[in-house]
């Protein structure tokens, strides 16, 4: 199963956890799945419309991936890592 690599701002929700196998063929199939399991993780990621949250990037295995891409085909053996800009002044 692919794994979303959780970053330590949104670890709330998953209670600490930095590494969750879940089911998915795509890259918002695995992010709802994470919500499934961990409720509240969703909305750090994906708005209200439906499109990836302003501060967050998206990577599989290493790769970024596009802002408006969260239906691309992910594999068993993929890695998906959130990455969350934190800005501040």
């Amino acid at each position: 199963m692919p794994q979303v690599k959780i970053p330590p701002p949104y670890r709330g929700p998953t209670s600490g956890r930095a590494l969750i196998e879940v089911p998915g063929t795509s890259i918002r199939e695995c992010i709802e799945a994470v919500e499934r399991e961990c409720p509240g993780f969703g909305e750090l990621v994906i708005d209200a419309t439906g499109r990836l949250q302003k501060f967050v990037t998206l990577f599989i295995n290493g790769d970024e991936v596009a802002r408006d891409d969260l239906d691309a085909a992910v594999r068993s053996d993929d890695q998906i890592e959130v990455l969350a800009a934190i800005a501040g002044g």
